[in-house]
């Protein structure tokens, strides 16, 4: 049965034979707490009349369903998620009345009541197959059409869809109810229609741009309306509607844009056609770095260039997924760089985003760019590093290909020839091939058709006087991947100065096949530092010669250059986690770069780059006084740091998070209790739990405790935080409790099963984890099915038991992997935990050779 499955054959199947007209979808939010009433209109012509083909419902109950006049028994029509709909005329008319619930889960149509004041939130999210949870559709991304939405709810409420909102009319028999009436939409697919309903608060707003005027409103829940810092994401969608409108040449499609912060959100952020939706942790209530704000300004930019790549043209099937997410990334990125004060992006990209993808590129569920998605549950588990930011940094090396005023004026005809419409690879190739001049398909199959990260390694000859008699850059690939491409590089030459480590020059070139001379830098004094990647031009693995490793470990804290250290911090990364590097070298390498690093994206991701060194990749033997080498240093980075800056926060975050030994964990209990503190570091309500959770993973603190807390703070944050907190205690109960909450319950909120499942595989208790191996393996065995999408991949990945790491289990799951039936998707997850495992043991041989 396909249950809520499709594939990209049925797909193209339904596609060649319908063509939607319209929906009319009319929505009652006025049932109560469970479910909410569900009537669609569903207007489609069929090209061969009297065939059969099926929509999409998920969870419908009380069912009425006609097609053309006639009435259709759901007994007989309704099963596995679908309606089948036979003997088809060429016009239809599908007209299906149902009642649906509520999701808890981020799916579908979610409701919350906020803790604080009992108001109630309610928000859609449909990407990628989910609109089907709150009407009847056909669920796919080709079958695009106009929708009329009419919601009728409490009065007080506000109601906020994909067309502007409409006044209300309020109801004629006097009840606290009323009606609102959309206007139709213009053509968009299923994925990106949206509700957003409830007692939010609302500031409107406009952008005067050089195509007319766009209405913009922000809305929050009034909770949190305090720390709705409205300027700042005004100022915001302003710079970034008026670089893209030029960059693109194309006005904004959609009318209006209302950007919404809703609680209890599984991703960062949703590109709905002109309704917006983002996790409104981004209205922090606590302070933060500037880091957290260029990621927020980077998702903000994000999800409006998808108004242009992924909502005005839209791919046809979801094979075609990254240019929705790899343009939009890169777009973010560039716009970020050209039109906001957050001048330094590409850096913090480098920091943070790049290293994401590298590490899914090198496991064993790495694809293409352009991934083979032959199917909705191949797609659900695609949201990854690759889609994202291995395809936005294989754009970046286009652009540098083909040259920036090249790609745009491509990007402009490809918006233009497919405005409104659905799309291939194939059709945005020829736009930018006809641009740029270059012929294009050779790059895209080694590019975006093929799998793994290059290596690129320097090789130096010099002469008896230190002069370079030959540089060569040797490129390698993984032996299950062996793409070698062509890659456009910048080459950084650093000398060590009486002011530090500085640049003397660099230059670009063409690396192609494995062995690339470069004989632009003959005749150069050999530098202390050769630096492959000056720019990040490319996406590869770069590795330092003997010279400059050493130049590197020793001086990184004098490097000038904020874009060149985020090089040299990947590459060492890339080495520890290659066994090449030893973790305590890398330990003593992060602390020395931390006292000078200024990218706070960089000092936000090192530490934790340093607890997965110290904790999973360090010798055994040795681990315990590597970790308190670097709570010593982290301490020392929290107490000489400028009192109130970035990085004091940043440095008690780390420290808090990497305690273990008695003096740090003093220190914490006494901030925490106000009988110590440290000049100029406020300890305000996130940075209390950050201490609090420090406490009780290491047994300070109890769940009365964490108790007195959360009575401090009872808001939906807060029950995260503790859940949290009560999950990293060292005991049996806490395990037991956690494991029951996360993975056998379904009433627990899905925002509060992910911190209890991040939370659980505390690293340093694999005593009291050893017991959870078969359960997790007996689990993956059905959770799939069992729990659905988001609560089976939030326990498979974050609930997998690394901290258990030994031949002994690796062993465990490859019997497992090679005799389990579970569902793909689910191995998938089980496969890149041993992956990890196996990596980890590796380089814990490493350091302790």
């Amino acid at each position: 049965m396909p249950g809520t499955n499709l594939t990209r054959d049925e797909a193209a199947t339904r596609s060649s034979l319908v063509d939607v007209t319209s929906y009319d979808v009319d929505l009652d939010l006025t049932l109560g707490e469970k479910v909410f009433g569900s009537l669609t209109t569903l207007r489609f012509t069929a090209s061969e009349p009297g065939a059969s083909t099926f929509a999409d419902l998920v969870g419908g109950s009380e069912l009425t369903v006609t097609l053309n006049g006639r009435e259709l028994d759901p007994a007989e029509v309704y099963a596995d998620s679908r309606l089948r709909l036979d003997d088809l005329a060429a016009d239809n008319v599908l007209v299906v009345d149902a009642r649906l619930p509520y999701s808890r889960t981020g799916e579908g149509l979610h409701r919350f009541v906020d803790p604080v004041d009992d108001r109630v939130y309610l928000y859609t999210q449909f990407e990628v197959p989910d609109a089907r949870r709150v009407y009847t559709t056909f669920e796919q991304p080709d079958l695009k059409s106009v929708f009329t939405f009419t919601v009728t709810a409490p009065e007080h409420w506000k109601v906020v869809s994909n067309a502007p909102t409409p006044e209300p009319a309020h109801d004629a028999d006097g009840r606290a109810v009323a009606t609102w009436s959309f206007p139709t939409t213009e053509r968009m697919s299923t994925y990106i229609t949206a509700l957003v309903a409830g007692e939010y608060h609302e500031v409107r707003d406009v952008y005067e741009g050089a195509h007319g005027t766009v209405d913009l409103g922000h809305y929050c829940r009034q909770s949190v309306k305090e720390h709705l810092d409205v300027d700042e994401l005004v100022e915001l969608t302003k710079q970034g509607f008026a670089f893209y409108e030029e960059a693109f040449d194309f006005p904004y499609p959609f009318g209006k844009y209302d950007q919404l912060y809703v609680p209890e959100y599984n991703m960062g952020a949703m590109e709905n056609a002109g309704c917006v939706t983002y996790r409104d942790e981004y209205l922090p209530r606590s302070r933060q770095t500037h880091s957290f704000y260029e990621q927020r300004a980077n998702t903000v930019l994000h999800e409006m260039a998808h108004m242009w790549f992924g909502d005005l043209v839209t791919m046809k099937w979801w094979d075609d997924l990254w240019l929705n997410e790899s343009f939009a990334e890169w777009a973010s990125h560039h716009a970020l760089v050209e039109a906001t004060r957050y001048t330094e992006a590409w850096t913090g990209f480098t920091n943070a985003r790049k290293n994401w993808a590298y590490r899914q590129d090198q496991l064993p569920s790495t694809h293409p760019i352009a991934a083979d998605n032959h199917d909705l549950e191949a797609v659900e588990v695609n949201f990854d590093g690759i889609t994202y930011a291995k395809g936005a940094s294989t754009l970046k090396q286009l652009v540098a290909w083909v040259g920036i005023e090249e790609f745009t004026a491509g990007l402009r005809a490809y918006f233009k020839a497919h405005a409104f419409g659905n799309s291939e690879f194939a059709d945005l190739l020829r736009a930018l091939e006809e641009t740029s001049g270059r012929e294009l398909s050779g790059w895209a199959s080694e590019w975006l058709q093929t799998s793994g990260v290059n290596t690129l390694t320097p090789e130096l000859e010099t002469d008896d006087d230190g002069v370079l008699s030959a540089v060569r850059v040797r490129q390698s690939a993984h032996p299950d991947f062996p793409t070698l491409r062509r890659h456009r590089l910048g080459i950084g030459l650093y000398d060590l100065t009486p002011a530090g480590l500085r640049r003397r020059t660099s230059v670009e070139v063409d690396v192609r096949d494995e062995v690339t001379e470069v004989p632009a830098l003959l005749g150069q004094r050999r530098p202390d530092l050769l630096l492959l990647n000056e720019g990040d031009l490319t996406y590869a693995k770069i590795r330092l010669d003997e010279v400059s490793l050493a130049t590197a470990v020793a001086h990184v804290d004098t490097l000038d250059d904020s874009l060149a250290r985020a090089l040299l911090w990947g590459a060492t990364w890339d080495m520890t986690r290659d066994a090449e590097m030893r973790a305590r070298d890398f330990v003593a390498l992060v602390l020395r770069g931390l006292r000078t690093e200024t990218d706070m994206t960089a000092v936000g991701r090192l530490p934790m780059y340093l607890r997965t060194a110290v904790e999973h990749y360090s010798d055994p033997e040795g681990r315990d006084e590597l970790r308190l080498m670097t709570e010593a240093g982290l301490r020392e980075l929290l107490t000489t740091a400028e009192p109130g800056s970035d990085r004091q926060l940043a440095f008690a975050r780390a420290l808090a998070a990497s305690a273990h030994g008695d003096d740090a964990l003093g220190l914490i209990a006494d901030l925490l209790d106000g009988t110590a503190e440290v000049p100029g570091l406020t300890l305000d309500t996130d940075l209390r739990w950050s201490l609090l959770t420090a406490l009780a993973r290491t047994g300070r603190a109890d769940g009365d405790r964490i108790a007195q807390e959360l009575a401090r703070d009872n808001t939906i944050s807060g029950q995260e935080h503790a859940a949290m907190a009560r999950t990293v205690r060292p005991t049996a109960e806490a395990k037991a409790e956690a494991w029951r909450d996360a993975v056998e319950r379904d009433d627990v909120p899905n925002e509060t099963q992910r911190q209890i499942a991040i939370a659980f595989a505390t690293p340093g208790q694999a005593e009291l984890l050893a017991p959870y191996l078969e359960r997790y393996l007996d689990v993956a065995e059905t959770i799939w099915e069992d729990k659905g999408v988001q609560r089976a991949s939030t326990v498979l990945e974050a609930m997998f038991p690394m901290p258990l790491a030994s031949p002994d289990v690796v062993d465990r799951l490859d019997a497992w992997l090679e005799t389990s039936a579970a569902n793909p998707a689910a191995k998938r997850y089980v496969r890149e935990g041993r992956s990890d495992m196996a990596r980890a043991l590796a380089a814990r041989a490493r350091d302790a050779g």
